[in-house]
């Protein structure tokens, strides 16, 4: 509305006060104008605001924890990831990564893009320097020329300058939403190629631990067998047994180095080995989900969301402000010795001053179906906004509930893993010392399989532990742009 009456006071209302032809010309402008004004909606001038209508009680399910709107995506990335090797690596990552440069560019076209909106609002300035020679029946030739600066203004847009503008501005946040995006994605990334190195390392160094156990479980069987205590079977299923978690081994080398190429990928570099400390190493700050209102900061889904509904917004005022008429004003200003047909040397100055008043007044439609499909994009965009909300409650609620099951999980399996070692050394005792015939190896392959099995799943506990608090906090936003 303020720019509304600035338009009046400036540009119109002055004009209604002249004297000639001139003045009586630019006085049924103003007129026309003013009455146009009079009868335009000013929510063509509003700015964008969240709906009043949004859900957003009860997105986490039971999963909400905490009362206040703080919560652990809102954390920046360095405190919530505290191993200072990986803090390295991530920062590495920020800085070399193709796509974080690649959105950085982005970024700067769209601010290229809402410099040219806010320039819009200033008159345009061309110069246009002629000359002419001109000679009739091969006399002497007239020699004409001009040099003009014509400028243009467009005043009266009734909301258009404005809401492009504005519609540039989200162009922007969302391009910034974006490099949120492509930070919070290379962050999880890393941590969680890290953490898989570490969790196949500590895979490596079981396996790699029941290799030598099982080749002595091997040689103890020879033994017996000469001895008359054991046969050939036994033998012969002891070395399968050494054979398989052998040929786990290279398995494990093979994905170690895998990881190790994917994540020297990311970083934009070749393959070389990562530097890394344990899974054990790993320690997730307390969790605080916050209040689901808090969502719309920090998930970069949802802003981009709720960006294009803000878009959705401006494209209908827009489209309201094509049925307004348009003001413009042209002038040009220059010196010349070109008077029509009659050269004047020396030359002069030469003037004049265009006003253009646009009134759409049939356009078969078309403005009218351009309003209702912009309306509609609104609606429909109103829609997404809501539902990648609900999406995003859920991520929360499904992680959070994850993480709840491994760390209940995780002293179990450890009871488990202890019982099965106590099992492994007396059944071993007992068939080696021959104290029961009622033990023989298929009682120690089970003890042994079933210890191996179980810390297997501890360290996969461990590992599914650590993703499920990465997928908590990038489900709660993850965390703040640098």
């Amino acid at each position: 509305m303020n720019t509304i009456n600035n338009n009046l006071h400036r540009y119109i209302l002055p004009s209604l006060s002249g004297k000639g032809r001139g003045a009586v010309l630019l006085r049924g402008m103003g007129l026309l104008l003013l009455t146009s004004l009079l009868f335009t909606s000013c929510g063509i001038y509003k700015s964008y605001e969240r709906p009043a209508d949004l859900q957003t009680d009860g997105l986490y399910g039971s999963a909400q924890t905490g009362s206040g709107e703080q919560s652990t995506g809102a954390m920046h990335w360095r405190q919530f990831f505290t191993d200072p090797t990986l803090q390295a690596l991530i920062q590495q990552a920020l800085t070399q990564n193709t796509s974080m440069r690649q959105v950085d560019l982005q970024i700067q076209e769209a601010q290229a893009y809402l410099k040219c909106s806010k320039l819009a609002y200033i008159p345009s300035l061309v110069f246009t320097p002629q000359g002419q020679l001109s000679s009739w029946d091969w006399s002497a030739p007239n020699k004409t020329y001009s040099l003009p600066i014509t400028a243009s203004w467009q005043i009266g847009s009734f909301g258009q300058l404005r809401n492009a503008k504005k519609s540039a501005e989200v162009a922007v946040e969302q391009t910034q939403t974006v490099r949120m995006a492509v930070q919070q994605s290379l962050v999880a990334n890393v941590a969680n190629l890290y953490y898989t190195l570490c969790m196949l390392d500590a895979e490596l160094a079981v396996s790699e631990q029941t290799t030598a156990n099982w080749k002595q479980s091997v040689e103890l069987n020879k033994k017996l067998m000469e001895a008359g205590r054991s046969n050939k079977a036994a033998v012969a299923q002891s070395e399968a047994n050494y054979l398989n978690v052998s040929a786990s081994v290279l398995d494990l080398q093979e994905a170690i180095t895998q990881a190790e190429n994917a994540l020297c990928t990311i970083l934009g570099e070749a393959p070389h080995h990562i530097q890394r400390t344990s899974l054990e190493s790993f320690q997730a700050p307390a969790v605080q989900t916050g209040l689901p209102i808090s969502l719309l900061q920090n998930r970069p889904d949802v802003r981009q969301a709720e960006l294009k509904l803000a878009s959705a917004f401006y494209a209908v005022n827009t489209a309201k402000a094509a049925f307004y008429p348009s003001l413009t004003i042209s002038g040009t200003l220059g010196f010349t010795n070109s008077a029509g047909s009659t050269v004047i040397n020396p030359g002069k100055f030469i003037w004049n001053a265009l006003g253009q008043l646009t009134q759409p007044l049939f356009a078969n439609g078309r403005l009218r179906a351009q309003k209702k499909v912009a309306e509609l994009q609104q609606e429909e965009a109103k829609l997404a906004f809501q539902q990648s909300l609900v999406a995003a409650g859920n991520e929360v609620n499904t992680a959070l509930a994850t993480l709840q099951k491994t760390t209940g999980k995780d002293e179990l399996i450890k009871a488990q893993v202890k019982a099965l070692g106590d099992a492994v050394q007396a059944t071993e005792a007992l068939y080696k010392d021959n104290v029961s015939r009622s033990v023989n190896y298929l009682n120690v392959l089970t003890a042994q399989t079933g210890l191996l099995s179980a810390q297997l799943g501890l360290i996969s506990n461990q590992f599914a532990t650590v993703q499920a608090t990465i997928d908590l906090y990038q489900a709660l936003g993850g965390g703040s742009i640098e």
